[in-house]
């Protein structure tokens, strides 16, 4: 038979155990089947101590308790109507077996979702149960109340083998589908935790408008191949952090005590200061020093003349000069075997 009952923290229960001379039962600890209707499922993990184990929490509402023995009065089920039950937290632990199946489906992808087709349903569930059976007053309409109490109906612990539902069948396959999305994921978190790595002092906006003005000054050629959006994103990318990785440079040579600001300040300007300096004479003093410098064409008896003539005499004259030479050669002598100047 099944009957409408009661749960055991009604205010009838406690006038009926304290009511004299009437006919009672009182059970603890059955073993029973609940019925849950399912309004929500979450998939959850367990803390870092458990590595993280994934499971689903479960809530919804008590509609029914089914004793695996019956009743008294043939009682076989009592069920309770909706928004009059009580509300149940279900926690489904997955065994190994199940995690293997779970990461053959793509778990680890992050399109990975509790199937919606558990939800809406009603669940039957193993549990423990308190029941408290009035007898009925021996009128031909009356009936027998039960008043029922679920142990631990806030953190009802089931798995596979207590429940016997196999909640992996249920999740849908994303190995496929989802694998382009999780190595997209993959490389942003790469390549954001080498940018991030850096602290860079512009933003977005203007390393954009960087980009956009070098694109101005080097345009690209029509022969050059097209790039797709995966491609150019990249080399962006691989751009910003070449010039956020330059700038993070330029910013340790001016702290002090870092190798770059040591190798600055040590090497860098000792080579600056052991250079030479190289002066480009003017026009003037080019001038001048052509008065006294004749690279080498000068002869040693144009020296001497040029030497022993004032400053402020003319140049001599070529006829001047050949007058000069002949005096000088009529002046030396070659003994008897040479030849003068003369002949």
């Amino acid at each position: 038979m099944r009957t409408a009952g009661l749960t055991m923290n009604d205010v009838w229960a406690d006038r009926v155990l304290r009511e004299r001379g009437v006919e009672t039962y009182r059970y603890e600890g059955l073993a029973a089947e609940i019925g849950v209707l399912v309004e929500s499922v979450e998939l959850k993990h367990r803390g870092k101590e458990e590595n993280y184990r994934p499971y689903l929490h479960m809530t919804g509402e008590l509609r029914s308790v089914t004793p695996v023995k019956a009743l008294p009065y043939g009682i076989s089920q009592v069920t309770y109507s909706p928004g009059q039950g009580e509300k149940v937290d279900a926690f489904y632990e997955f065994d190994d077996q199940q995690m293997v199946v779970l990461a053959s489906k793509g778990y680890f992808n992050s399109t990975f979702s509790v199937p919606e087709q558990i939800i809406g349903i009603e669940w039957e569930l193993p549990a423990t149960v308190d029941t408290l059976v009035l007898a009925p007053s021996g009128t031909e309409v009356d009936t027998p109340v039960v008043f029922t109490q679920v142990h631990n109906i806030a953190g009802l612990e089931i798995d596979l083998s207590g429940s016997g539902y196999d909640l992996t069948d249920y999740f849908t396959d994303h190995s496929k589908n989802g694998l382009q999305r999780t190595e997209a994921v993959v490389n942003e978190r790469g390549l954001r935790a080498r940018s991030d790595a850096i602290n860079s002092l512009f933003s977005e906006e203007e390393l954009d408008l960087v980009e956009q003005a070098e694109q101005i000054v080097h345009p690209a050629t029509q022969a050059e191949p097209a790039v797709d959006g995966v491609g150019a994103r990249l080399l962006q990318i691989e751009a910003e952090i070449a010039a956020e990785r330059e700038q993070y440079q330029a910013e340790r040579t001016r702290i002090p005590g870092t190798p770059e600001n040591l190798y600055h300040e040590r090497v860098t300007r000792a080579l600056h200061a052991g250079e030479k300096k190289i002066a480009v004479p003017s026009e003037a003093e080019s001038q001048k020093d052509g008065d006294d410098f004749d690279l080498g064409f000068e002869s040693d008896l144009e020296r001497e003349v040029r030497q022993t003539r004032s400053p402020e005499a003319p140049a001599p004259t070529f006829d001047e000069r050949k007058r000069e030479v002949a005096r000088r050669a009529a002046d030396l002598d070659f003994g008897d075997d040479e030849h003068g100047l003369g002949s």
